[in-house]
């Protein structure tokens, strides 16, 4: 039986992948942290569910809608999630396909903070700028 946290970030993946935003701001903290890396358009820290919730609005529409997040494997334990996932898009005859890493803090059901963590750090800010 997987661990409730893993379910968690499962269920927050699987709301992406099928657009359902009211499920991803159903498992979000009011006050949430999120910090994506780097020197582009979408870089930075944004603080509390409507700047969160921007941010994702914004990603989707700079890539027409093509950006996937496709886990690959979901590690989680009483505060904490960590997902292995494969980051895909389209933008401007741009592609961009990435392993990265998301890092969850998690109180109460609710993810309280997260940290994206792409592996090609310059590929991803090429992609977004």
């Amino acid at each position: 039986m997987a661990h409730p946290n893993e379910e968690l970030i499962r269920r927050g993946y699987q709301a992406f992948a099928s657009g359902d935003m009211a499920v991803i701001d159903e498992l979000m903290a009011e006050d949430i942290l999120w910090h994506f890396p780097g020197n582009s358009q979408v870089s930075g820290n944004f603080k509390g569910k409507p700047e969160v919730m921007s941010w994702l609005g914004k990603q989707a529409e700079l890539s027409g809608g093509t950006l996937r997040v496709e886990p690959h494997d979901i590690l989680a334990n009483d505060e904490h999630g960590v997902a292995l996932v494969r980051v895909t898009a389209q933008r401007a005859g741009k592609s961009l396909d990435d392993q990265s890493v998301q890092v969850f803090h998690i109180r109460g059901g609710k993810v309280t903070e997260s940290w994206i963590n792409p592996t090609d750090q310059k590929a991803s800010d090429d992609f977004w700028s």
